[in-house]
């Protein structure tokens, strides 16, 4: 649901905690008569005031700094008030409940930005995106964000709103006027506009799709038998000793998360309790939590000791058949799967290689090396770009979530639609519809056609004072 928008909000800006500065942010039509309460006189707009800030008997409960910025020149679009002073926590609660004192309501998450969006400051990808930057766990996520706040796939999806457009009016016209005998089934301008838009949106569908994976990366699960080497794979991955690794069966027990990248993109690697019947009910509960992550992941690299090499073939599966439920086991899960053939290091002219293996009648991939020495690691990173289709782009490009590329697959089928009744000479009522319905698919991305229902699941994932 929408806040109520004629309300004062203020919120601390800064994150919790101890901090050099920390920030306090009022929003709304109180915030002049705040400025003369606790500062004791009106700012001037977009200057740096060094300053005071007054309880209500004009004692100074802080000093620091306060910026105003005076209506629609500012972020919300409504005068705006920053107080910066030093980041205790203490201190910044004093400030805030000052600010609160004068009926101010605290703002709910997300609602600066939202109030950003409902005053035509910011469109609704542009809002996401303010998120997107704050939450980026690379270098290339940060920078596909700040290009989308900065508006590339807003003006992305307007250019293809204007083809539309443009292609409905002369649509509409035409049924506006037939009696006026105008046949525009027969003009082939109106069939090119109509492929030009189907060409560029898939160009910004598959963008959209690299941007949806820099936001949300790739969930990868390293599970086996005990002592496969699954803690050393993980840390070789990470870069970093994050897993204890022992020669003592079982060392871990729980799983364990770690936040990598590979040449921008975000990769969630999970290493998890190996895979055995076990009496000690700690492992048990390692196991169980172990079967969980296997179901939710992206990929799953099963690590085997290629030291002890496995006879036959059709048993690499059993580290998970004998431990997890069948049921769990389904083939959305078994396709996720890639053989990984570690500690090539302890055989001799071994060699780091990507093969295919057959396991049950099904080919899997499959990929020698030795975590411990790292020969092979590179393939794996190839492998897991792979996957998930992520071409590196350097110009960054820019962030997308899953809501996007359902309505860019929606206007896309109705663009089909619009080709195919185009060709059958469908009534230009049908084509009129279809090219509507596009164009408002186009619009849920940017905002212009969305629920207060959307809008509150979008803003109430931001941080609080944003």
């Amino acid at each position: 649901m929408v806040n109520n928008v004629s309300d004062t909000i203020c919120a601390i800006a800064t994150a919790a905690g101890r901090g050099g500065i920390g920030i306090v942010r009022i929003s709304g039509a109180q915030t002049t008569n705040i400025c003369l309460e606790i500062l004791g006189f009106k700012p001037t707009p977009r200057h740096a005031h060094s300053t005071n800030f007054l309880d209500k008997d004009g004692r100074v409960i802080d000093s620091g700094i306060a910026i105003f910025y005076q209506a629609p020149n500012s972020f919300t679009g409504e005068d705006i008030l920053e107080l910066q002073g030093h980041g205790g926590a203490q201190i910044l609660n004093e400030v805030l409940e000052r600010v609160l004192s004068f009926g101010v309501r605290q703002a709910h998450p997300g609602e600066f930005s939202e109030r950003a969006f409902l005053n035509d400051k910011i469109d609704l990808v542009q809002a996401e995106a303010i998120a997107d930057l704050i939450d980026a766990s690379s270098k290339q996520a940060a920078k596909s964000a700040m290009r989308t706040l900065q508006g590339e796939f807003s003006r992305r999806v307007g250019k293809m709103q204007e083809q539309l457009i443009a292609t409905r009016v002369n649509v509409e016209a035409a049924i506006d006027f037939s009696d006026e005998d105008i046949d525009i089934l027969s003009d082939t301008g109106v069939a090119t506009a109509i492929q030009e838009t189907k060409t560029d949106l898939e160009k910004v569908f598959e963008q959209a799709q690299q941007g949806v994976i820099l936001r949300e990366g790739m969930k990868v699960v390293i599970a086996g038998r005990p002592n496969a080497g699954k803690s050393s794979l993980l840390n070789a991955l990470a870069g970093e000793d994050s897993a204890i690794v022992t020669a003592i069966p079982g060392t871990t027990r729980d799983v364990l998360r770690v936040e990598t990248s590979i040449e921008g993109m975000p990769i969630h690697i999970i290493d998890t309790a190996g895979l055995r019947s076990s009496e000690d009910i700690v492992e048990q509960e390692g196991i169980k939590r172990a079967e969980q992550a296997i179901v939710e992941a992206d990929q799953i690299l099963l690590v085997i000791d290629a030291s002890i090499p496995e006879k036959d073939v059709d048993r690499l599966l059993d580290p998970l058949t004998e431990v997890i439920g069948k049921s769990l086991l389904t083939p959305d899960t078994l396709k996720n799967i890639s053989f990984i053939q570690n500690k090539i290091d302890l055989l001799n002219n071994a060699s780091a290689a990507k093969t295919t293996i057959s396991v049950q009648n099904t080919n899997y991939p499959q990929i020698t090396l030795s975590a411990k020495s790292g020969t092979g690691l590179q393939l794996l990173r190839n492998h897991l770009k792979q996957i998930i289709g992520y071409q590196p782009s350097e110009s960054g490009d820019f962030v997308a979530r899953e809501r996007h590329l359902k309505a860019l697959r929606s206007a896309k089928e109705f663009i089909i639609s619009v080709e195919l009744n185009l060709s059958k000479h469908s009534p230009l009522e049908v084509i009129a519809e279809d090219l509507r319905l596009a164009q408002k698919a186009l619009g849920a991305i940017t905002g212009e056609f969305s629920s207060d229902d959307l809008l509150g699941e979008i803003f109430s994932s931001f941080c609080v004072g944003k």
